[in-house]
């Protein structure tokens, strides 16, 4: 196992450089550059060339690479062109907003989305069945920010249970319980947008998977041998049906630190996804290649996750 590990950690090295490398050439073909949205429209196109020659946007792209790539092997992620910050700061700053928020979405939709798809296969055509499959369809088909601005109508305008945006109360001095309250108390709204989304899609996996593990003949034959049917499900059939499962949960890790660009944009949630989509706006390709870089890395870690899994959900595979 440990050898297998260090194989493949060793193998996302060579991974990273390619995915930088495209992203890199991606950003240098769109249209504009940082130096356009940072200046006065109305300054000098002598100023704006010596600040292009500052940044080394006048080089080639190859140089421009090797200068990031330096910084890069020394630690230093750059800094933002628009926060006027490393950009190592800035991610710190909204990227652990974001990933409260998709963990708690993603622990409450495991949680809740593996019993119902259980039940559901275990029960297939029975009321049960149909209620979640028509509640299913439904989450996967509703916009986030269609029902996003209804809750905000219903449950924030209406009511006024619950805040219409932001993380805290503005001005808020609260710390210990009194804050990690008022956090829940914002993130209510929008932590029930993304499960919905979420627990839908995870539900119906989890029920076609296990309507095919439950036609097997080992599950027929462990019915035969007399073992009582929680037994069957869950401890043979379960573990089976959770191989596909445990995909979709190791490729949820990047999304755990990129954030919900739609939902965090509707309830002014301060986490990294709006300030992703602001780095698009203004060009701030530094910020940009550190997102995506750290994405990447955290989606071949995911996948290196799942695979461990595979062996702990399912004995009979072994990694050499």
């Amino acid at each position: 196992m440990k050898q297998y590990i260090t194989r493949r950690l060793l193998e996302m090295i060579p991974v990273l450089i390619g995915i930088s490398i495209l992203i890199f050439a991606i950003f240098q073909l769109a249209p504009g550059d940082p130096v356009s949205t940072m200046v006065d429209p109305k300054a000098s196109a002598a100023a704006k060339a010596k600040l292009r020659e500052q940044m080394h946007l006048n080089e080639p792209m190859l140089v421009q690479y090797k200068y990031w790539a330096t910084d890069i092997l020394k630690g230093n992620w750059g800094e933002s062109f628009y926060f006027k910050q490393p950009v190592k700061k800035v991610i710190n700053s909204y990227i652990w907003n974001s990933f409260y928020l998709s963990l708690a979405s993603f622990l409450l939709s495991a949680a809740l989305s593996i019993p119902i798809g259980v039940l559901s296969a275990t029960r297939q055509y029975s009321k049960f069945d149909y209620i979640f499959t028509v509640f299913a369809l439904i989450g996967i088909s509703m916009p986030s920010f269609f029902f996003g601005l209804l809750l905000i109508k219903w449950f924030a305008v209406d009511i006024k249970l619950f805040p219409v945006s932001g993380m805290t109360v503005p001005g808020s001095t609260a710390t210990g319980f009194a804050l990690f309250q008022d956090v829940m108390h914002h993130m209510t709204l929008p932590l029930v947008v993304l499960t919905l989304g979420s627990l839908a899609g995870l539900m119906r996996y989890t029920r076609s998977s296990m309507l095919e593990v439950i036609r097997q003949d080992y599950i027929r034959t462990a019915r035969a041998k007399g073992l009582r049917e929680k037994v069957v499900i869950y401890k043979h059939g379960l573990r089976n049906a959770l191989i596909p499962v445990v995909t979709i949960f190791g490729m949820s890790l990047p999304g755990l630190f990129s954030g919900a660009i739609i939902t965090e944009q509707i309830f002014n949630w301060p986490g990294i996804g709006p300030i992703g989509l602001q780095a698009v706006n203004t060009r701030d390709y530094t910020l940009l290649m550190g997102i995506n870089m750290l994405l990447a890395a955290l989606t071949l870690l995911g996948n290196l996750i799942a695979d461990i899994t595979y062996a702990l959900v399912d004995p009979r595979i072994r990694f050499k």
